[in-house]
């Protein structure tokens, strides 16, 4: 304080004291002296805007005073301490400065002793300047004086509006005078005619009138039912949207001419002045590498920006399609800027290390222009400019007329974007993935030599862990709970289309190739996405593990085994390495004998990835860069299906997941058995002619023709076959693939002693495969004198007599491969559809009497007809069924009896049990919410009344007690129950108890509340805030996402989802084609469903615990809840 200013000490003792006792804030900190720069330990006590320190926490008299009002508070970095101890060093970490408003008083350094009271601290201090309301009086001001200034605008145009009334008035009576004076001349002219018409009846004259007001009344009418039928026209309602896109864009390409300029102006300049300076912290390459053409391109739309504003000011006529003619010649800039785009980050990246830079760039980023946004965001915007002009001239071309002036131009230009934006995309995703590739290579110490090709497309990365593999295949849980912790088992796996490389990270950040396993030719792999439980790396772990068996060709054969995080991870890894090995395989028997036309059938078909009449595909691509199908026909997606170029392993299973919405599975079923019998119908003419159009053999143009013997199979009479069926663990459907071998079967040969469960038999086979057969290059289904040809390649006799032979084997292994997908992973349709099982069956032992078959389609087909026909053991595990037997019993135990850790484990079981039973189709549909629900849904429907029953029963179980402190306790018992259903991932069962407990008959039990303890409130506020439905269940939706099965989610939240988008979008388009858009959104929602019932839990049944559970005479109804609730605690009068 200045020693001229006077102050009432009494009142600052007074308020010392108050702070001391009441203050916001109190306790020790350590003030540095302005003297000799030393920490000195003071008392110091918050009360509003004044701060307060004493010597002590007994002292009675303040040692000195702050006012706070208008100051800052931040957090400083700690000084250097000597390296002395640790204590010392960590107490030096939580420093806060405290910066005064006004001149002359030097800052407050203070110093507290953790990082959570340091916070503490410098909110509260923060909270005392009022900052925030001297922002809020400064906005409020500026809001005033803008109202002033409106209100005297207002005020001028009012008085100059007066002042033309008055000027009209007085215009207007010296028009009536001149009119009167006229009448008055022309009565004098025609004094007969007036004459006539006085003698005039006056009846006529009234119908007169009345005739001219009706004619008038009929125009205006007339007039005005024509304005408003236009008005309410679809054509004026185009018009009008396609003025608000227009001035729409005129925004848009204003707010992007002001982040070029923020970018050009704010950073770009700078920094050219900075690389020019005495000691640059940037050189001028690094400068244009970062920028490069960003200013050309600044000017160029600022030119744009003012034609279109011209454009604007011309309104209501709308002409911009010259525009657009003189932008496309100059839109090259930008394949310069974004095939430099990935590259200019880098170099940014790589300046920033230098803290020279970095601290300049952070000083630029502060700018009140940049709002808050980094470099990196601003070098981004160019990236979508062109993406964004196509959608507006797609929304522009969707509300202009067929024959408006504009169309053509429109279109031309639409065209042309698109062109570019193509060309643009085909060029940055080459070089982006030759960069990824070479910067992985240069990654690996060792090198790795198949990152050269530039055909190899990067897929994914992340870390796995590897299960080593132990003593008859198993691994102990204490084990592998040992290296879930340790980095050895860390491994950085990256998937490319041809290859997996496996490696390990030393400290150092460099990676280096395992040495066995280290790079895996997918050709050679097969996936295992379901390993034995009783192989499996600990119960913990189960499901989160997957296997890649490996043949090599000249090698032993060995296994890995990687470990996922999570089961996303391990759906995404396994998803992606069974879609290239698929890939990898099945075109490989095209590509064996067609190399000089493999890459022509693919990109001169414009049927396959391009939009037609009757198929239309998305901008998104998938991780093996082929386009996702939008819109499609039935007939174009049975096509894709059975497509022997392509396989994907998602649109297969949103086709198996959806395909009841829009056909049946009969037509599927004779769709494959019809490209199976005729193989040359699943290509299109076009690519059959760019198969056979450089063959010089006894091919030629007439055997393409429907006559020919060769585009059939003819197969002899031989009796049915059927296979023995398999009596192993239902998981090995997993372990399905055109190359892996029969368990316990020779190579070549099936086993044919046939189980109790199987009447018929299959003969042994008698075609051995060697096992040098397979080779990274060639597919297993490759005939055996193709596996062998010489590295000059195949001779033209060759090629000529084996075209059609591989076509079939391709079409022999996509038909396969549908069928294991839908035979494994969709075995319910074969359940509920005996004609469909048998059509399957009939299928895969025509294809079993087909002599061309070879050794592993002979295997494979093997594999799914044991799967068909195999008759499932006895699920020991409680059924759904047993429910509601057990619902018939009375119940045996009291609740006081049981321990919340049984009620919280059968809880999980039979909330596991009832929702593994609801089959996947009833999702479909949303027939829980017909008038028949009943029928159409019953398990979901049985799924609802079970959490409604639970929920009856917590609510019921707690208002059966009269004393306060047991209804207390049962609400503490019952949120421990809750609390262990969350530890056992059932969430289902916590918002059963959650529900109950917020109901209004238990909620409003006030006194029964208070009597609840302080930790089981905040328990109860816990769980509420994972299962609340706030943000459509974001916080569960999370948790979910992180979790591991088994799990039991919330029935509800799959099911709203399902609804939105039924609801939101149609099956089916205007044109009648299939929104497969939709499917796939509503097929991803069934496989996590699934996922989640297929993990079954390891708890013990207890019957006495379920049967207490299902016991329906405990229930009440929610009115007699809430009226007992009334005689447990009246409602309080109402205060007067």
């Amino acid at each position: 304080m200045q020693k001229s200013v006077r102050c009432n000490e009494g009142h600052a003792l007074y308020l010392s004291l108050i702070a001391r006792r009441e203050g916001i804030k109190r306790g020790y900190l350590s003030k540095k002296t302005t003297e000799n720069s030393r920490w000195n330990e003071k008392y110091f006590a918050l009360h509003q805007n004044v701060l307060f320190y004493f010597e002590n926490e007994q002292s009675t008299r303040p040692t000195g005073i702050y006012l706070l009002e208008g100051c800052t508070c931040e957090r400083m970095p700690a000084p250097k301490a000597p390296s002395s101890g640790r204590d010392s060093s960590d107490k030096l970490q939580h420093c806060f400065l405290v910066v005064f408003g006004h001149d002359g008083q030097k800052p407050l350094e203070l110093r507290t002793n953790d990082d959570e009271d340091c916070a503490e601290w410098v909110e509260a201090i923060q909270r005392a300047s009022y900052s925030t309301l001297v922002v809020e009086r400064e906005v409020l001001m500026q809001k005033y004086i803008h109202l002033a200034q409106i209100l005297e605008t207002e005020k001028v145009a009012s008085s100059q509006l007066r002042t033309q009334l008055e000027d009209q008035h007085t215009e207007i009576e010296r028009l009536k005078g001149e009119i009167a004076v006229m009448n008055k001349a022309k009565e004098k002219m025609l004094p007969s005619q007036s004459s006539r018409e006085e003698k005039e009846n006056p009846d006529i004259v009234k119908i007169k009138k009345v005739q001219s007001f009706m004619r008038g009344w009929l125009c205006r009418r007339k007039w005005k039912l024509m304005v408003q039928d236009y008005i309410c026209s679809p054509h004026a309602e185009s018009m009008r949207t396609r003025n608000r896109i227009v001035f729409s864009m005129v925004e848009a390409e204003a707010e992007y001419v002001l982040q070029l300029s923020v970018l050009v102006n704010c950073f770009l300049r700078p920094l050219r002045m900075a690389a020019s300076s005495k000691k640059p912290p940037v050189s001028h390459d690094d400068v244009s590498s970062i920028f490069l053409n960003s200013e050309t391109i600044m000017f160029l739309h600022e030119i744009f920006h003012q034609g279109l504003k011209a454009r604007i000011a011309s309104w209501p006529t709308l002409v911009l399609a010259d525009l657009f003619d003189i932008l496309l010649p100059m839109l090259n800039i930008y394949q310069e800027f974004v095939r430099n785009h990935q590259y200019s980050l880098q170099v940014l990246a790589n300046c920033k290390q230098n803290r020279d830079f970095d601290k300049l760039l952070k000083q630029y980023e502060s700018k009140v222009a940049c709002e808050e946004q980094m470099l990196e965001t601003f070098l981004t915007y160019p990236m979508f400019q062109i993406p964004r002009y196509i959608i507006t001239l797609h929304e522009l071309l969707a509300h202009t007329p067929h024959e408006h002036v504009e169309r053509k131009s429109l279109e031309f230009a639409k065209s042309k974007l698109e062109e570019l934006s193509k060309m643009m995309h085909d060029e940055v995703s080459d070089t982006e993935n030759i960069r990824k590739n070479l910067a992985i290579e240069r990654m690996i110490v060792e090198g790795c030599d198949v990152l050269l090709d530039t055909n190899q497309t990067f897929v994914r990365q992340g870390t796995l862990l590897q299960v080593p593999s132990a003593e008859k295949g198993k691994l102990g849980k204490v084990r592998l709970g040992s290296l879930s912790l340790r980095k050895e088992a860390e491994r950085q796996c990256f998937l490319f289309t041809k290859h997996l490389l496996i490696c390990t990270r030393t400290s150092g950040g460099k990676l280096h190739l395992l040495k066995q396993g280290g790079t895996l030719s997918l050709i050679e792999c097969t996936l295992v996405e379901e390993l034995d439980l009783n192989n499996a790396a600990g119960q913990g772990f189960s499901h989160l593990e997957f296997k890649v068996v490996v043949e090599p060709v000249n090698a032993p054969s060995f296994s890995v085994v990687l470990l996922a995080p999570s089961r996303q991870e391990k759906e995404v890894w396994t998803s992606d390495i069974s879609q290239c090995i698929d890939n990898i395989r099945c075109n490989g028997l095209i590509t064996s004998v067609f190399e000089e036309n493999s890459k022509r059938i693919a990109l001169s078909d414009a049927r396959l990835q391009k939009d037609d009449v009757d198929i239309c595909f998305s901008k998104t691509l998938n991780s093996c860069k082929v386009p996702q199908i939008r819109y499609a026909s039935v007939e174009r997606l049975l096509e894709r299906l059975t497509d022997l170029r392509f396989l994907s392993i998602d649109f297969l299973n949103t086709f198996l997941h959806t395909y009841r919405i829009f056909t049946t599975a009969t037509v599927v079923m004779d769709k494959l058995a019809d490209i199976y019998k005729k193989p040359f119908t699943s290509i299109p003419v076009r690519s059959l002619e760019l198969f056979f159009a450089s063959s010089q053999g006894p091919w030629g143009c007439e055997q393409l023709n429907n006559k020919s013997p060769r585009l059939s199979r003819k197969f002899s009479s031989a009796p049915p076959l059927c296979v023995a069926s398999l009596t192993a663990s239902p998981v090995h459907s997993r372990k399905l693939s055109l190359s892996s071998p029969v368990g316990g079967v020779r190579a070549g040969t099936l086993d044919s002693s046939p189980p109790p469960t199987c009447p018929r038999f299959i003969p042994e086979m008698t075609t051995p495969t060697e096992a040098g057969d397979l080779s990274p290059c060639r597919s297993p289904s490759t005939p055996h004198h193709l596996l062998h040809r010489q590295p000059g390649g195949f001779t033209s006799t060759e090629k000529s007599h084996d075209k059609e032979f591989l076509i079939r084997r391709a079409a022999t292994n996509r038909v396969l491969n549908v069928l294991r997908h839908w035979v494994s992973k969709h075995a319910q349709d074969f359940d509920t559809n005996r004609e469909l099982k048998s059509g399957v069956i009939t299928l895969l032992e025509e294809v079993l009497r087909d002599p061309d078959l070879l050794s592993q389609e002979r295997k494979a087909t093997a594999n799914i007809l044991r799967l068909g026909l195999c008759i499932q053991p006895e699920d020991s595990q409680l059924k759904i069924q047993d429910i509601l037997q057990l619902a018939e019993y009375p119940r045996a135990e009291c609740f006081e009896s049981l321990s919340a850790m049984e009620l919280a484990e059968q809880i999980t079981l039979l909330d596991h049990v009832v929702f593994k039973s609801i089959p996947y189709e009833e999702f479909l549909g949303q027939g829980w919410m017909k008038v028949n629900k009943n029928e159409k849904t019953p398990y979901i429907m049985k799924t609802s009344q079970h959490f409604n029953d639970m929920s009856n029963l917590v609510a019921s179980q707690i208002m059966t007690h009269a004393d306060a402190n047991s209804r207390a306790s049962s609400i503490e018992k019952w949120l421990a129950v809750a609390d262990i259903c969350r530890c056992l991932n059932n969430f289902n069962g916590v918002l059963e108890i959650m529900s109950a407990l917020n109901r209004s008959a238990i909620y409003r039990l006030k006194k029964t509340w208070a009597k609840v303890c302080k930790q089981t409130k905040a328990l109860m506020d816990r769980l509420q805030k994972i299962v609340s439905s706030e943000g459509r269940f974001k916080n569960l939706r999370e948790t979910l996402k992180n979790c591991n099965p088994p799990c039991v989610p919330y029935l509800g939240l799959y099911l709203t989802d399902l609804a939105f988008i039924e609801e939101g979008t149609p099956n089916f388009t205007e044109e009648g084609l299939v929104n497969f858009s939709k499917m796939r959104m509503i097929s991803h929602i069934i496989r996590e469903i699934r996922q989640f019932q297929q993990a079954p839990y390891r708890i013990e049944h207890q019957p006495k615990v379920t049967q207490f559970l299902l016991d329906k005479s405990l229930v009440m109804d929610e009115d007699t809840l809430y009226e007992l609730s009334l005689k447990i605690e009246p409602r309080l009068p109402p205060a007067n």
